[in-house]
């Protein structure tokens, strides 16, 4: 047989089997991946450095085109005249020299932005976030929209500025043009109060994990309309009991049908620019769910991008 194998198990792991690109040489597409392994900013279980190859792995489940229930064909390659997605591979790092680690990342993710309309970023713990974000400085008035359970906006922690509890902070003291951070999902037991302050002091949207169902509607309107997006999931903003393999796990947080209608809302009241998907540690969880619910995820979101600005134009 020579085609290549459409089962999970066979063939090369790329993201849902796309092409695999350089990502400075010569090629554009509507999507490309890039993937961060790098977990030295952890303050507790590590294992973030392997969620980018788990994530190719978990994708194969994922492959389009596909159609969900109504029958209507998603995410498939005939639809775009250009590659619908490319795989550009890791940021090459060095394990022991972050500012050189930083530097890399912020340089590949313009790379990857030049190329393409939506880039997505596989983590990597949330450090990474502040790298990728400075590759994004040339967009005014800059939004991000948060998925997380922690607010990730501490100035230090064990006199350490740049760790994954600081992405945000980092981010806002450096880019002029990051205008606003709202952050849904928030809870647990371990918030500093200083970040806190300092986030409200900004002006920050900080929305509760039991008031994103209850005030869903309310809380959307709130949010400025139509303006370019960086989406950051962290995948502890989900519930444990749907998502277990992730370093610092909060009860009572997302389950899968809420998380996914809250994003679908952001991509249809915004422009989103970016995406990452950061803290999975798929070796905390052996039954290798957690990987498989943030391939298919990305694979949703990126459906929504695509059928918000392709499909439903040409409708």
């Amino acid at each position: 047989m020579t085609e290549p194998s459409h089962l999970p198990y066979g063939g090369i792991a790329t993201f849902a089997r796309a092409p695999i690109v350089h990502p400075g040489s010569d090629w554009r597409a509507f999507a490309a991946v890039l993937g961060i392994p790098s977990d030295i900013a952890l303050g507790f279980r590590p294992g973030a450095r392997f969620a980018p190859r788990a994530l190719r792995d978990a994708s194969l489940r994922y492959v389009p085109p596909f159609s969900g229930l109504d029958g209507r064909v998603r995410l498939d390659p005939a639809q775009y005249p250009d590659p619908l997605m490319v795989d550009a591979g890791d940021v090459v790092l060095p394990s022991l020299e972050p500012e050189l680690a930083r530097g890399r990342i912020t340089a590949a993710a313009r790379l990857i932005k030049e190329r393409c309309r939506m880039p997505i970023f596989l983590g990597g713990d949330h450090s990474v976030t502040y790298p990728l974000l400075r590759a994004f400085r040339d967009i005014p008035e800059l939004h991000v929209i948060q998925l997380d359970a922690h607010l990730d906006f501490t100035d230090t922690r064990n006199d350490t500025r740049y760790s994954n509890s600081s992405p945000f902070r980092r981010a806002v003291g450096d880019l002029p043009n990051l205008v606003h951070i709202t952050t849904f999902g928030l809870r647990g037991l371990r918030f500093d109060a200083e970040a806190v302050a300092a986030a409200r002091a900004r002006g920050h949207t900080l929305v509760p994990m039991e008031q994103v169902e209850a005030h869903f509607q309310d809380i959307l309107s709130a949010l400025p309309a139509h303006r370019p997006v960086y989406l950051s999931i962290d995948v502890d903003a989900f519930d444990p009991a749907v998502l277990p393999g992730t370093s610092s796990p909060e009860p009572d947080g997302f389950t899968y049908a809420l998380a996914m209608r809250l994003i679908r809302e952001i991509v249809r009241r915004h422009g989103v620019v970016a995406l990452d998907v950061v803290e999975l540690a798929p070796n905390l969880d052996p039954t290798g769910r957690s990987e498989l619910l943030a391939a298919r995820l990305i694979m949703e979101t990126l459906a929504e991008v695509f059928d918000a600005e392709v499909f439903d134009a040409r409708e």
